[in-house]
């Protein structure tokens, strides 16, 4: 997502309908990789209603768990969860939500916990703030993929075929 002072990676908007903590935890890890090769110092932020302690229930249990084992097999990255988006993306709020985490209020890279949740997110934050979104970029592939919602305007659309260009001189 092209903001007008940064950009945002969320992970995933389009293709995992609901998935385990493994795949969020590896869903985490790629968006970081995926960040940092565009120059993005990722700061992942595992998003749920819950900030730290502060709910409880099968949805955030999966949150916690996914970003234990993100931590645990990236332990170089900084990975945070579960957070609200506020508490993600919002320094005061972070005082208060999250005062001892590493990401809150400086989130980067944001993992939402299901399709639902990712997908309405990211074309809700798009359109209402008239901003460019790039992609969906699917992960996990030998060669570059990427996708477009058939919402796209010609702005997603030309970012898009340039991302997938600079992932295809990248890997070269």
């Amino acid at each position: 997502m092209l903001l007008p002072e940064q950009v945002y990676v969320y992970g995933d908007c389009a293709i995992n309908p609901d998935p385990t903590a493994e795949q969020l935890a590896e869903i985490a890890i790629q968006s970081a990789d995926s960040a940092a090769a565009f120059g993005i110092e990722p700061r992942v932020a595992m998003l749920s209603y819950s900030t730290g302690t502060s709910g409880a229930g099968s949805d955030v249990e999966k949150v916690r768990e996914a970003t234990r084992l993100a931590q645990e097999k990236r332990p170089d990255l900084m990975i945070d969860g579960p957070l609200q988006y506020d508490a993600a993306v919002m320094a005061d709020v972070a005082k208060s939500k999250a005062p001892n985490s590493p990401v809150a209020g400086r989130a980067t890279v944001f993992i939402f916990p299901d399709l639902n949740t990712g997908n309405t997110t990211y074309k809700a934050v798009q359109r209402s703030a008239d901003l460019i979104s790039i992609g969906p970029m699917l992960q996990g592939m030998r060669k570059p993929v990427n996708d477009l919602s058939r919402g796209a305007l010609v702005d997603d659309i030309v970012y898009t075929i340039a991302l997938t260009a600079i992932q295809s001189a990248q890997q070269q």
